[in-house]
């Protein structure tokens, strides 16, 4: 996929956009950041109102329903803010802002230890 266009969004729009393989999406950001996201996780964390009710942020979704090698056939930029995913399972109406990827990004990133690193 394309890089995104930056947008006015305090620097959460990554640099670059793209998939390994159908069951991961990878984003890098300008500040070194990459992440390759499950697309079960984002799947879990779909925004949409199918998924989170509108008024009380409720999930709707049960992650237990998705499963772990479910892959994605596409991702469409919405806008300058945003990345629309097309899920095997059918699903496409949640909208994933640059904001929401990569503070789901920053809750992949391995935790730092004081031993160099290494677990």
């Amino acid at each position: 996929m394309a890089s995104p266009t930056p947008a006015d969004d305090n620097g959460c729009a990554p640099v670059r956009v793209g998939r390994r393989d159908p069951e991961r999406l990878v984003l890098e950001w300008s500040d070194g950041l990459t992440a390759s996201l499950a697309t079960a996780d984002l799947r879990r964390a779909c925004p949409c109102a199918r998924c989170v009710h509108e008024l009380t942020g409720a999930p709707l979704l049960d992650p237990r329903t998705v499963p772990d090698d479910l892959t994605h056939r596409g991702a469409e930029l919405v806008g300058r803010y945003a990345l629309a995913l097309r899920f095997a399972d059918g699903h496409e109406t949640g909208i994933y802002t640059w904001r929401m990827l990569r503070r789901l990004a920053e809750s992949n990133r391995p935790a730092a230890s004081g031993d160099g690193g290494a677990t």
